[in-house]
């Protein structure tokens, strides 16, 4: 009797291992999963920037952003390049989407007669803050602002502009169809209720 109570243990023990050993092979990732999103912090100071120097010149080129997020409000400050770096601008009417996927604020620049908004989307790691628009006088290559964690870095080499994109061209067919007939809807006339 006391071997085949042992012998159901063992089996029991058995099943159970195989069990989970299923079920780990199930909940285990497959393929290439997008990564897990990671909001921005909801508080504390954020700077996105891709800032860099001209080898040739020595000009600075790019932008940065500063964000400072306080618990009654966020703040930002814009800094753009034009040869040299801007004086800081303060942003007025921020917004910074509460799950950390997009913001947009203004700015008036002083050169310019109308405030300029500035949008985009945080990455789903908060590592990158993609502008809306674009850059090197092409409107398909996105303007990618990296965090940054080193304050104490110096800028890196700006690279030089990508060769434009071929604009897709919208092509008209090559013969128009005629007109359509139009037809008459049929007449829809409610069926008279059932008698049960």
């Amino acid at each position: 009797m006391k071997t085949r109570t042992r012998l159901s243990m063992a089996l029991l023990a058995l099943v159970t291992v195989s069990c989970a050993a299923i079920a780990a092979a199930f909940a285990a990732p497959r393929g290439k999963q997008e990564p897990e999103r990671k909001p921005i912090p909801r508080y504390g100071v954020l700077v996105y920037s891709d800032i860099c120097v001209h080898p040739e010149t020595g000009d600075y080129g790019g932008q940065r952003i500063t964000f400072q997020r306080f618990l009654e409000v966020d703040t930002a400050i814009y800094e753009f390049t034009a040869g040299g770096i801007s004086w800081p601008l303060v942003a007025s009417d921020i917004n910074i989407d509460p799950r950390g996927k997009m913001m947009y604020f203004t700015v008036d620049v002083p050169q310019e007669e109308e405030p300029r908004t500035i949008s985009g989307k945080f990455s789903a790691d908060g590592e990158t803050l993609t502008l809306d628009g674009g850059y090197c006088e092409d409107q398909q290559n996105p303007m990618k602002l990296s965090r940054v964690h080193d304050f104490g870095a110096r800028p890196k080499a700006c690279k030089s502009c990508p060769p434009p994109r071929p604009v897709k061209e919208k092509r008209e067919p090559a013969e128009e169809l005629p007109p359509m007939e139009k037809t008459p809807a049929p007449k829809w006339e409610p069926a008279p209720p059932s008698q049960g």
